[in-house]
């Protein structure tokens, strides 16, 4: 038996033995936790050995890089779900015994759910059955509830995020608040597109197996501040509110900022490809209709979570944009999310890379079948120190 093997089977008899008798999952959540944004495909026993060391409180986990037995990963298939494959459902508490082996608690969440196949794996298409069929949303509260109780118990398991970046509202061309999106919820109002009645139906199929775990529920608009303020809370103390900050995208994204904007001295202006000044406080403003939102329905810090933060690392002032943003959260002592650590998809934002962009022999070797963990050499840089920095600042 391999070393790994072996801690993950004393793991897993222990989990048996005294799963049963495992704390209060939302006692993670009683003081600001700090982690990070993963794949399960990435999350070896050494990855998660390196996210510990790193001071990775909690990981953020999606099984949507596994390999399925069938189409869909833990759904079988999008199309009709009809039970987790078991083989499926195998690979994941995998996943989650080598977490509680190296003490890092894990928030599950899934890019797809029935009818909401995600846009990456559905040729690049927004799939939006589910906002628009009733038997869908039948389908995931049973798949919320096949994984509540299959997964019942395992200590490392801190929360459920039943969807990441939920949008109905894009299929009608809406993108932000305003009087167009009063008039699309107004209609669509106790409707498959209405997602404060599919919040309730999650919450309620998972609290129906697990009275205990944590749920967390993302905004609207992909998981914006904005998104966070439009949800109606729910009347359940261990459900915890999400955003997204990636603010603003035309700069934090390296294929649309093209070495136009930098911060916090060339930030762009609007759309126009025409640039200003900005300060700490203009993070902070993008950030503030959550933290409106969140004092208007007294819902306390340690319940909102900002469970995606970053920028690309390629950007021009990467480096004091997350010094701000994070020393804005830890302000608020708010629960935050990195995205993400030692991602073999997402290199742009695998911080301790530095700030320089692989070079052609890197994408070369990738295409002759190298993998990006062999080809990459992460190294101390001042990049990665804020993130670092920022995980063991307590």
């Amino acid at each position: 038996m391999s070393p790994e093997k072996r801690v993950i089977h004393i793991v897993s008899v222990w989990i048996l033995v005294v799963g049963s008798l495992a704390a209060d999952p939302m006692a993670f959540w009683s003081v600001q936790r700090k982690g990070a944004n993963g794949d399960c495909s990435d999350a070896t026993l050494e990855w998660f050995q390196a996210a510990k060391k790193s001071g990775v409180e909690y990981v953020r986990l999606s099984p949507a890089g596994l390999k399925p037995a069938r189409r869909d990963i833990l759904l079988g298939d999008a199309d009709r779900y009809e039970g987790i494959p078991k083989p499926d459902l195998g690979k994941v508490k995998v996943v989650l015994d080598r977490a509680e082996a190296t003490g890092i608690k894990v928030m599950l969440t899934v890019f797809s759910l029935p009818g909401c196949r995600w846009k990456q794996q559905n040729n690049d298409e927004f799939d939006y059955r589910l906002w628009n069929e009733e038997d869908f949303q039948k389908q995931a509260s049973q798949f919320w509830s096949d994984v509540a109780k299959a997964l019942r118990g395992h200590p490392a398991l801190v929360g459920y995020n039943p969807l990441n970046e939920p949008h109905p509202e894009r299929e009608a061309g809406i993108e932000e608040p305003g009087e167009a999106y009063e008039e699309w919820v107004a209609k669509n109002q106790g409707t498959a597109a209405d997602l404060d009645q599919f919040n309730r139906s999650m919450v309620k199929a998972i609290r129906s197996v697990d009275p205990r775990m944590p749920v967390i529920l993302d905004g609207r608009f992909h998981g914006n501040a904005a998104g966070l303020s439009t949800l109606k809370p729910l009347e359940d103390e261990k459900v915890l509110y999400a955003f997204h900050f990636y603010e603003p995208w035309n700069f934090n994204t390296f294929r649309v900022n093209k070495g136009r904007f930098s911060y916090p001295d060339k930030m762009p202006k609007g759309w126009s490809g025409e640039t200003t000044t900005w300060t700490r406080e203009h993070l902070a403003q993008r950030m503030k209709p959550a933290w409106n939102w969140a004092e208007k329905h007294a819902i306390p810090q340690r319940r909102i979570i900002v469970s995606e933060l970053g920028c690309d690392r390629r950007v021009g002032g990467a480096a004091p944009y997350l010094r701000d943003v994070i020393g804005i959260l830890d302000e608020k002592k708010v629960h935050w999310a990195f995205y993400s650590f030692r991602s073999r998809n997402w290199d742009g934002m695998d911080y301790e890379l530095g700030t320089e962009k692989l070079d052609w022999k890197y994408w070369q070797e990738r295409e002759a079948g190298k993998s990006h963990e062999e080809l990459v050499k992460r190294v101390d840089n001042p990049l990665w120190k804020v993130i670092r920095d920022s995980l063991k600042a307590f």
